[in-house]
């Protein structure tokens, strides 16, 4: 699990960043400051989850046997990082309003991980 949420959060930190250089040079010209704002939003809640799923690796691999509740918080944090971020960069570039409906799903997801994350820390034993 440790190899798998490392390597994830180095993909998805390393994409956050290009995606916050494509807002800045690409789509500066071609979207509404609105639409530049929430495609800047999805860029800067994926690196905060991208780090912390590198957080939770590290202890996923510092610990002899990792809680469950460790290993959901990476889940749910990836799942947030694909709902919350992507839904907001589909409804930067589209303009398909609906898009943002599902952004509150991400959210949770991303809720849900931290409490999760609380919790197997509250438990750890190293």
């Amino acid at each position: 699990m440790t190899q798998i949420f490392l390597s994830i959060a180095a993909i998805l930190g390393g994409l956050s960043v290009a995606a916050g250089a494509f807002a800045s040079h690409a789509l500066r010209e071609k979207i509404s400051e609105r639409s530049l704002e929430l495609f800047d939003v999805g860029a800067r809640y994926q690196m905060y989850h991208a780090l912390a799923l590198l957080l939770v690796a590290v202890l996923i691999s510092r610990t002899q046997s990792p809680p469950t509740t460790l290993i959901a918080s990476g889940w749910l944090f990836i799942v947030g990082i694909v709902i919350f971020s992507g839904s907001l960069y589909a409804l930067s570039l589209t303009g398909i309003k609906i898009l943002g409906a599902i952004t509150p799903l991400g959210g949770v997801a991303f809720l849900l991980g931290w409490g999760a994350l609380a919790v197997a820390a509250w438990n750890l034993k190293f």
